[in-house]
């Protein structure tokens, strides 16, 4: 993967610190940073992830959001640094830097980074991707489809909002999934959690128009298990492969309070939890993204503790093809 990549700066190693054990007991001690400018990704037949940062908030700015946004990958790389391991003894984590965005040229950051997502899959690597504004799901996407691209690929989504308003000038982070569906044939999309308030009816009309496929967030509860799971289980025999997106914002701000678009009546992590062991059992995800951690209007880095939570679930539960 070694070669000129715009937009792009490595990790500090010093951002993996916690306890020392010198017997690997913590997520800190596995992780390998690597430049990919100045080293392959290493080839591997064991279970492997690369964690990518998507540290960009120049979407959530079109959408007239708050920004923040973009210190969300380091962030989480800090809370995700303490955990304990209980991964199998082969597993492979790497830290391949960030995808930054200068003089607001959001469109040519999001060719770097699908760039970069198709190079890591092509590594037989899953791409742990960290935002970020969740305008990086259309660069995400692109990478996948870059990479796979006779596959039907399920997009689940787990969010308060559609993301599909129209491109009226530019992309933004309301936007990413009205281009995907817009611009690709194979693919299907289910959103979970998605909350009346923060859609319009143009909205709705627009996900109907689209085909897609959603549960709100009266219905995505853990009471609501049993249906949930149908759902799932349905599109999932629809699709080649799943690539699962998780906005930070469809959670309750009692358990998400720092991001761009808060709401007391989101989902609650164990939903979000069972769904996520549904879908790494299913074999078919191959990519993930955690987006919209707003640092600076967390509290005591609950929402980064979250997401750095959510991210260490799918490495543990992941299920190989």
């Amino acid at each position: 993967m070694r070669s000129q990549i715009n937009n792009y700066r490595a990790s500090n190693p010093t951002i993996w610190k916690g306890r020392e054990s010198n017997d690997n007991l913590y997520f800190h001690e596995i992780v390998e940073c690597i430049d990919l400018q100045k080293k392959i990704l290493p080839k591997t037949k064991v279970p492997s992830f690369a964690i990518l940062g998507y540290a960009i908030d120049e979407g959530v700015r079109r959408n007239l959001g708050r920004i923040g946004a973009a210190e969300g990958p380091d962030a989480i790389r800090n809370r995700l640094a303490p955990l304990s391991n209980h991964m199998a003894d082969q597993t492979q984590i790497w830290d391949v830097g960030n995808i930054y965005c200068q003089n607001k040229d959001l469109e040519e950051s999001q060719l770097s980074i699908s760039e970069v997502i198709s190079k890591i899959l092509e590594n037989d690597t899953m791409p742990i991707v960290l935002g970020g504004g969740h305008d990086l799901a259309y660069p995400h996407f692109n990478g996948i489809k870059k990479q796979f691209p006779k596959k039907t690929i399920g997009i689940i989504n787990m969010d308060a909002h559609f993301d599909l308003r129209k491109v009226e000038d530019k992309g933004n982070s309301g936007t990413p999934f009205f281009q995907i569906l817009t611009e690709n044939n194979f693919c299907n999309y289910l959103c979970l959690g998605i909350q009346k308030s923060s859609n319009n009816r143009n909205l709705y009309a627009t996900a109907v128009k689209l085909d897609v496929e959603y549960l709100e967030n009266s219905t995505f509860t853990i009471q609501n298990q049993e249906t949930i799971y149908s759902v799932l289980e349905d599109f999932i025999k629809q699709v080649d492969i799943i690539y699962c997106t998780i906005d930070l914002d469809g959670f309750s701000s009692m358990y998400a309070p720092g991001v761009s678009a808060p709401s007391p009546v989101g989902f609650s992590p164990d939903i979000a939890l069972k769904t996520l062991e549904l879908i790494c059992m299913s074999k078919k995800l191959i990519s993930v993204d955690i987006v919209e951690l707003n640092p600076k209007y967390d509290i005591d880095n609950c929402t980064a503790r979250l997401a750095a939570q959510l991210a260490l679930y799918i490495i543990e539960n992941i299920q190989i093809p």
